[in-house]
C-alpha cells in the first residue's frame, strides 16, 4: 500500500473517510505495519494544521497491494494522532501511542461481561471519534461480528430507509451498541411521540406497563410480562437482540437512561473518558441501576479531584468531595500535536505517571462512582455575580416536550441568560394549529407567540426541577433549521460548538439583549 508511494515505518498516513469497513481494514493494515494513522472528522479543516513548510499532507488516491515484512511497532511508537471534535475551540491533535491505546481498551472491555464471538455490534458513530474507534478495535480483538451502519439508516423510522423497507438494526440484530445521548433522546422523543398518538387505552396501558416497570428496576428486578407484551416492538427497533448499551461523549439525562432500560430491556452503561484518556476513565457496572453517575475507575487509570475555588467546589464539600476531574494511567495520552497548551493540560507526577487535567468537575460518591457536574469552560459568571453553568442548564432543559435541542448562552456583562432553541417539529406544529397560526416552519419559528409558548414550557420545566432563578433563560430564539455536523454548529459527536453557535445568532443575542 502506502510503501508504493515511496513511505517507511513510522510516517504519517491520513483517513479522510466515513465509518466503514474500509476505515477499520485500514487502521489495522497501518498498525500492523506502523504507519501512524491521523484521523479527523469530515467537518473541520485539520490538513492545514498537520501541514508544515517541509511537511504537508497529501492525499494520494491509489489501489495498491501489501506484500511487505511486517514492520512491527513497539508500544512506545506513535499509533495515531486523532484530532478532537473542536467543541470548546480549534480541534488539537491528541498523540496517541499503542501502549496507550492497549491499556483504554483494556480498562473498557473488562466492564462488558461475556464480550466475545456471539456479539454483533452495530457501527454507525464517526471512527474518527475515539469512543467508536476504541469499541470497533476491541471487537475485532474479541472476535465480535461488526456490521456497518449509519446514524440515517439505523431504524426503518431513519430518514434514508424507504417507508416499507428494513432499517439496518432490524436486518442486523446487534447485540452491542455504542450511542452518544443525542441519538438517545432522538429515540426517546419519537417513541413518546407514537405513544401520545395511540388510543385512551393503550396509552393509559404503556403507561401503566412503563411505571410498574420502572419501579422494578429501581428496586433491581425485571418485569418479563410487560416486556412480552408492552416492549417487544419497541425494542425490535434496534433489532430486538442488544444486551448492552454503551453512552459516551456526553452526560446522558436520567430521563433518557431510564427509558432505554425500560422500553429497549437493557442495561445502559455510562462511560467518561476523552481522547486524551483514549476514551478510558469510567464505566458503570451492568448491575448498577443508579442513573446521573459514570461509574468506578477502569483499571487501567486512577481519578482524583483538584479544588477549583473561583467554581466552588473542593474536596471539603458536603454530602461529597467536589473538583476538577484529573485522570491518571498508562492510557493518558502523550500530549497535542504542535501545541503550547501541552503544559497546562498533561504533567507527570514524582511516581513517573502521566496525569490529564480535564477540566470537567466531578463529584465521587461514597461506592466510588463518579458523577459529572459542570465542565469549567461552561461557567459564566453574571453581571451580579452569579455563576452560571450553561451546561447544566441544557442539560436541564432538554427534558422540554417542545425543544429537540438548546444552546444557553450568558455574557459576563448581563444579568440574565438567553438560549437558541430547535424546536420540535411536530410538537410546535400542533400547538401552532392550536392558537390558530398558520405559516410555513419558518413563520411559525419566527412568530412571537411561539417564542413565549416555548419561553413558558421553559419555566415550567425549570420550576419541577429547581433550577435557580438567574439560571432560567429569560428570553429565547426558535431556529427552523436543526443543528447538524454538516451545518459546523455541533460536532460529529453532537456537542454544541459555542463559539460558532454565538457567531451564527450574534443578531439575535444582540435582539435578545436589547441590543447591548
Amino acid at each position: 500500500m502506502t510503501y508504493s508511494l515511496g513511505q517507511q515505518p513510522k510516517s504519517t498516513i491520513a483517513i479522510f473517510c466515513e465509518t466503514r469497513a474500509e476505515w477499520m481494514i485500514t487502521a489495522q493494515a497501518c498498525f500492523k505495519y506502523n504507519f501512524p494513522l491521523v484521523t479527523f472528522y469530515a467537518t473541520i479543516p485539520i490538513l492545514e494544521h498537520q501541514g508544515s513548510d517541509n511537511h504537508r499532507l497529501e492525499l494520494h488516491l491509489h489501489c495498491l497491494s501489501v506484500a511487505r515484512e511486517i514492520s512491527k511497532p513497539q508500544p512506545s511508537d506513535l499509533a495515531v494522532v486523532m484530532y478532537t471534535s473542536g467543541s470548546t475551540g480549534l480541534p488539537k491533535g491528541v498523540v496517541i501511542v499503542h501502549s496507550n491505546l492497549i491499556a483504554g481498551m483494556t480498562g473498557q472491555c473488562e466492564r462488558i461481561p461475556g464480550l466475545g464471538p456471539t456479539d454483533t455490534y452495530i457501527a454507525y458513530l464517526p471512527l474518527a471519534h475515539v469512543l467508536e474507534m476504541t469499541a470497533e478495535i476491541s471487537c475485532v480483538t474479541y472476535g465480535c461480528r461488526i456490521g456497518y451502519s449509519s446514524p440515517q439508516t439505523l431504524s426503518d423510522q431513519s430518514t434514508k430507509i424507504k417507508k416499507g423497507s428494513k432499517g439496518d438494526s432490524t436486518v442486523l440484530k446487534p447485540t452491542l451498541m455504542a450511542a452518544v445521548p443525542e441519538i438517545m433522546d432522538r429515540i426517546n422523543k419519537n417513541v413518546m411521540s407514537k405513544v401520545q398518538e395511540m388510543s385512551y387505552i393503550q396509552k393509559t396501558l404503556f403507561t401503566l406497563g412503563y411505571n410498574y416497570k420502572l419501579e422494578q428496576i429501581k428496586r433491581g428486578y425485571d418485569a418479563p410480562l410487560c416486556n412480552a407484551l408492552l416492549f417487544r416492538k419497541v425494542r425490535g427497533l434496534l433489532g430486538g437482540r442488544v444486551r448492552m448499551m454503551l453512552s459516551g461523549g456526553a452526560p446522558l439525562s436520567p430521563a433518557t437512561q431510564r427509558f432505554m432500560n425500560v422500553c429497549f430491556c437493557c442495561p445502559v452503561g455510562q462511560g467518561y473518558g476523552l481522547t486524551e484518556t483514549c476514551g478510558a476513565g469510567t464505566i458503570t457496572e451492568v448491575a448498577d441501576i443508579s442513573t446521573g453517575r459514570v461509574g468506578a475507575p477502569l483499571i487501567c487509570c486512577e481519578i482524583r479531584l483538584r479544588d477549583w475555588f473561583e467554581g466552588g467546589y473542593t474536596k471539603n464539600d458536603k454530602p461529597h468531595p467536589r473538583g476538577e476531574i484529573l485522570i491518571g494511567g498508562p492510557n493518558v495520552t502523550m500530549g497535542y500535536y504542535k501545541s503550547e497548551s501541552n503544559d497546562q493540560d498533561f504533567f507527570v507526577d514524582d511516581k513517573g505517571q502521566r496525569w490529564f487535567c480535564t477540566g470537567d468537575v466531578g463529584e465521587i460518591h461514597p461506592d466510588g462512582c463518579l458523577q459529572i457536574v459542570d465542565r469549567k469552560k461552561d461557567l459564566v459568571k453574571l453581571q451580579a455575580g452569579e455563576y452560571v453553568s450553561l451546561g447544566k442548564v441544557e442539560s436541564a432543559l432538554k427534558n422540554c416536550s417542545l425543544i429537540d435541542n438548546i444552546c444557553a448562552y450568558a455574557n459576563s456583562d448581563q444579568n440574565y441568560v438567553i438560549s437558541f432553541v430547535v424546536p420540535n417539529q411536530k410538537r410546535l406544529t400542533e400547538l401552532a394549529k392550536q392558537r390558530g397560526i398558520v405559516g410555513t416552519w419558518e413563520e411559525i419559528c419566527t412568530h412571537p407567540d411561539m417564542e413565549r409558548d416555548v419561553l413558558k414550557e421553559i419555566k415550567e420545566v425549570a420550576a419541577t426541577i429547581k433550577l435557580q432563578r438567574f439560571e432560567i433563560p429569560m428570553k429565547v430564539h426558535l431556529s427552523p433549521e436543526p443543528w447538524t455536523p454538516e451545518t459546523g454548529l455541533v460536532t460529529d459527536a453532537f456537542k454544541l460548538k459555542r463559539k460558532e453557535l454565538k457567531n451564527h445568532y450574534i443578531h439575535h443575542i444582540e435582539r435578545m439583549y436589547g441590543g447591548k
